[in-house]
Formats: structure tokens, C-alpha cells, sequence
């Protein structure tokens, strides 16, 4: 690719497979680039002797061992982990809090041996919320995590730190973690593609303490569909447990019906602006001769509204057990982290077993709705991101941060719960520059369908990334 500025992590691996580009020299300038944006708060810790030293690995097996090179996908392309989730070796993942030590992991979860496999050369964690609480990325320990495309706003959360180093072009893709739309709102806040991957797709271990009854998935964000699509070829499969592995099977060769969903009831109200790219983007799929079935939201609100439930009582338990566990001082935590934590606490067996129940039903019922239409389309968000401060952690009212978070990210939580794969890429911008995103849905295993939808989707142009990645000012 002579001449060709790179655009996404498919552009800088052939760049530096063609030896157009050095692993080194592509590490480099993500530093220099990391550097430079460091008033961004997207990296909470930077590595800089790690980072080179794996670019370096790779160029001298580029030049020992090329057939071996040449088949990892990602091969000496800079990315980063995100502070939660992993652990990758050499990495101290903080989860956000004071209450940890920054001290180097000693092992590789798979995800992590995976990431490697693939090439990626990592130099740091980005930042995230305390304990993945949030969807803003501005933990009281900082640092505070801004949009690229607008820095009174925020990147989401809790893989904001994720997203705006790849919006702003500091790497072309990195790690990232969904348990209520971590991954996605992200993404849809800094104008990426961001796949939740199915329940079962993704390694978890070798241990799945944190797997979150199952509604959790790691995954990356990235500026193209063709990259989603080589990572999750690079990075699923064989989750080995604990639950099972699920595999992918091609979309439809013929029309697909796709479920239209704008009403997002009185309570969840989404901006006309987010609606009017949901409707722009079923007419394309509709004049490529997709049927277009229009939904309620009486279709899915009892569904969102137990889906929301479930996730507030599941990350409730599992933080309070991780706080025991661990023996964790919680008094240097955030006051909305211990507030969580003692909802937990007090939580009896019984309202927790009533809600994993709910949790069987949605996705029964998510299950039902699919035996109606192949794909689900709808907003991601309900509005543009918002202020930076907006889900404050200061306070001890968890009902009113939940309901802020409902309100930003109404339909999120679903595809966790149900666990059903869902993608979030976007389609246009609003008046002042900022991403317009879609949310599509499919059954599970059918992630390579939400793809072909995302690719088609992507052709329109709508979305042109402002800031150009690191490699391109090689």
C-alpha cells in the first residue's frame, strides 16, 4: 500500500508485514502520540521500556521468522489493555481505585495470551471508572477521561480510557470490557465500532471470578468493522469454560428482516437527531431489500426494565464478594463504590436468586423476539455524550446513578443479560460534529450477521474519524 495512509489496525499490520513500517517506528509514534495527548486522560499507566521492547520482539521475528510473523493478524501493532479485565503480565491493573497497589501482574490471562498471539504489542492501561462502575471514565484517583471530539464531554465509560486513545488515533484498536454496555457506550461516545461479543465467545479465564454470572464479555473497540471482524477471528473461540463455547455461523445469503425500534418510551426519551440515524440507516438496509418490521417499545420494555434490575444486583453481589474476598479497605474507596458494595452486602439470597430468574426470562424472551425478525436495530444512546461530571461517584444514592445510566444507555444492559451479541458503530453526526451511533442486535452466534450489517452500513460514509492515527505521520 504505497503511498497510503493508514486508517485502521488492518492498515498499520500490512504496513509493517510489507516492511513499509518498522514495529519500533509504529511504537514509537504511539508514544510520541501518547505523550502528546496526555491531557486527554485516556492512559492511566504507560509503560514505555514494555511497549518497545515488545516492537522490538516483533521486528526481530518479522526478520527470523516471516511465515510465523505474517500469520499473526495484528502483527507489531501498538495497542493498549484497559484497566480492568486481563490481567495482561506486566501490566498493574488498578480497576480505577486506590485500593489497589499498582503491582505487576505475574501471568497472562487466555484474552491476554490471545492479544499477543495476534501480534498486539502492548504499552499501557487506559483508563476506566472505579471498579467499571460508571459510564464515564473519571475515577477520583484520576485521571479524568475526555472526549476527543469534545473535551467538556466524556468518552463513556467504564472502557472510555479505551475509546478516546482510539478516537484520537493514540492506537488503532484496544482492549476492552462490557457487563452493561462498557464496551459500546464507549464506542458510541467517540464515534467507534464496538461489538459486545455473544455469551460464550470470548475467554474469561483461567479465572472466571469476575465473569459476572455471565453478563460480562472482553473485547476491543476499534475504527473499522474489517478490524472487529479480524479480531474476533484472531481472538474467540474455545472460551473453555465456564460457559459454553459458542460457534459462529454465517449471516443470511438471502434478505433479513430487521426489527425498526424508535420508541424508547417515556421514560428512556431519545433526542430526534439519534432517531433520525436509526430511521437513515434501516431506509439503506431497506433499499438493499431487508425488510424493515417496525417495533414497540411494549416489545422489549419489560425486558429492558428487568435487564437494568439484574445488572444492578449482579455487579452489587459481585463487588461486595470481591471486597471479601480480598480483604479491601473500603474506606479508600469512592463513596458510590461503597455504597454498591453495601447494597451487596445487604442484599438477601433470595432477592438475588429472584433476579437471576428474571435474567433466564429475558433471555427467553430476547429469544422469542428473534423468532420474529433476524436482527434488531435501535438508538445506542439517548442523547449526545454528555458533560464531563455528569455520573458523579461522591454521593451514596445508587438508585439515582443507576437510573442516570438507564437513562444514558436505556437499551445496554439487554444484550448482557441475554446475552446476545450487540454492535454499536456510527452513522453520521449532529450539528456540532459529534457521532450519531446505531445499536444492532442478533441472536447469539450470530455476531458474523451484525458484522455484514455493520460492513453495509459502513460503505455510506457517513462517519469520517477527524483524527488520523499515530502510524500516519510516518
Amino acid at each position: 500500500m504505497p503511498g497510503k495512509r493508514p486508517v485502521d489496525a488492518t492498515d498499520v499490520s500490512e504496513l509493517i508485514r510489507s516492511g513499509q513500517l518498522t514495529a519500533t517506528e509504529a511504537m514509537r509514534l504511539s508514544l510520541a502520540a501518547a505523550t502528546r495527548l496526555s491531557s486527554l486522560g485516556a492512559i492511566t499507566h504507560l509503560d514505555a521500556t514494555m511497549g518497545m521492547a515488545a516492537a522490538q520482539a516483533a521486528d526481530d521475528e518479522r526478520r527470523s521468522a516471516p511465515i510465523r510473523f505474517t500469520a499473526r493478524a495484528f502483527g507489531g501493532v501498538p495497542t493498549l489493555a484497559k484497566d480492568l479485565g486481563g490481567p495482561f503480565k506486566g501490566l498493574p491493573v488498578a480497576a480505577g481505585s486506590r485500593l489497589f497497589k499498582r503491582d505487576s501482574g505475574d501471568a497472562d490471562s487466555e484474552l491476554a495470551v490471545r492479544f499477543r498471539a495476534a501480534g498486539f504489542c502492548l504499552f499501557g492501561l487506559t483508563t476506566s471508572p472505579e471498579f467499571g462502575l460508571s459510564l464515564a471514565s473519571e475515577p477520583t484517583i484520576g485521571p479524568v477521561c475526555r472526549n476527543p471530539h469534545d473535551r467538556s464531554r466524556t468518552a463513556g465509560g467504564s472502557s472510555g480510557g479505551a475509546a478516546a486513545a482510539v478516537a484520537a488515533g493514540i492506537v488503532s484498536t484496544a482492549h476492552a470490557t462490557d457487563a452493561g454496555g462498557s464496551i459500546r457506550v464507549p464506542a458510541a461516545c467517540c464515534g467507534l465500532v464496538g461489538l459486545k461479543p455473544s455469551r460464550g465467545a470470548m475467554p474469561a479465564g483461567p479465572s472466571f471470578g469476575n465473569h459476572l454470572g455471565g453478563i460480562a464479555s472482553e473485547f476491543v473497540v476499534t475504527r473499522s468493522v474489517r478490524d472487529t471482524e479480524l479480531a474476533l477471528t484472531a481472538l474467540s473461540g474455545k472460551a473453555r469454560g465456564p460457559f459454553p463455547d459458542v460457534s459462529m455461523t454465517a449471516p443470511p445469503s438471502t434478505r433479513m428482516k430487521i426489527g425498526l425500534l424508535t420508541d424508547t418510551g417515556v421514560r428512556f426519551p431519545t433526542a430526534a437527531d439519534r432517531l433520525d440515524a436509526v430511521e437513515a440507516a434501516a431506509t439503506a438496509l431497506e433499499i438493499d431489500g431487508h425488510e424493515i418490521v417496525r417495533l414497540r417499545w411494549s416489545d422489549l420494555e419489560t425486558a429492558v426494565g428487568d435487564s437494568a434490575r439484574v445488572f444492578e444486583d449482579i455487579v452489587a453481589v459481585n463487588l461486595f464478594n470481591l471486597v471479601q474476598d480480598l480483604g479491601l479497605d473500603m474506606a479508600m474507596a469512592e463513596r458510590l463504590t461503597q455504597a454498591v458494595a453495601e447494597q451487596g452486602s445487604a442484599m438477601p439470597a433470595a432477592a438475588l436468586w429472584a433476579s437471576l430468574n428474571k435474567a433466564v426470562l429475558v433471555s427467553h424472551h430476547m429469544w422469542a423476539l428473534f423468532d420474529r425478525v433476524d436482527c434488531l436495530l435501535s438508538p445506542m444512546l439517548s442523547s449526545a455524550p454528555l458533560a464531563v461530571g455528569s455520573f458523579p461517584s461522591d454521593h451514596a444514592d445508587t438508585e439515582l446513578h443507576f437510573e442516570r445510566m438507564a437513562a444514558f444507555a436505556p437499551l445496554a444492559p439487554l444484550a448482557n443479560v441475554s446475552g446476545v451479541p450487540a454492535l454499536t458503530l456510527p452513522f453520521g453526526s449532529d450539528a456540532a460534529g459529534l457521532p450519531l451511533p446505531l445499536q444492532l442486535m442478533a441472536p447469539i452466534g450470530r455476531d458474523l450477521q451484525l458484522l455484514s450489517l455493520a460492513f453495509r452500513l459502513e460503505a455510506e460514509g457517513r462517519w469520517q474519524h477527524p483524527f488520523p492515527i499515530a502510524e500516519s505521520a510516518a
